[in-house]
């Protein structure tokens, strides 16, 4: 177990330095889901994180990140304080970032969809309409 010390936090992250030269967790929407008609679900994840002309912003992915990224970090932290690969600790906060974005996918619910959305869709859920955008956040270590 490391010290909690910074020195004994330092000197750990020297010896991991070899163990983790270039390897990164990934985690977003992946960038080949489309939609039935075509319509690639990255773009349309960007259309509601930032709006439209004719949609208001839906900021999921920014939103999550700002409330978990303390969190994530302590993840990361306590894998390194356990002794953990580097590679597995990128794996667990990786699928934790995923969880968090898609609860928030769940969750959301301000700005609502507007009456003529909820006359198409037949729904008042923003952002969960066929769930592919929920099935398509998703997580990967990155080893380069």
């Amino acid at each position: 177990m490391v010290k909690r010390s910074g020195e004994g936090l330092a000197n750990y992250l020297k010896k991991l330095a070899p163990e983790s030269t270039g390897a990164h967790v990934k985690v977003g929407v992946l960038e080949n889901s489309k939609y039935p008609d075509g319509t690639p679900v990255p773009l349309v994840a960007f259309w509601n994180e930032y709006g439209t002309r004719t949609a208001p912003p839906r900021p999921f992915f920014r939103d999550t990140i700002e409330q978990n990224k303390k969190n994530w970090s302590d993840m990361t932290l306590r894998g390194i304080g356990r002794g953990l690969p580097v590679t597995e600790i990128l794996g667990l906060v990786g699928l934790q970032m995923q969880s968090d974005i898609q609860t928030a996918i769940m969750t959301f619910s301000d700005p609502p969809n507007a009456a003529s959305t909820v006359a198409k869709k037949g729904t008042q859920s923003p952002l969960r309409e066929t769930m592919l955008l929920y099935d398509s956040i998703k997580s990967e270590v990155v080893e380069e």
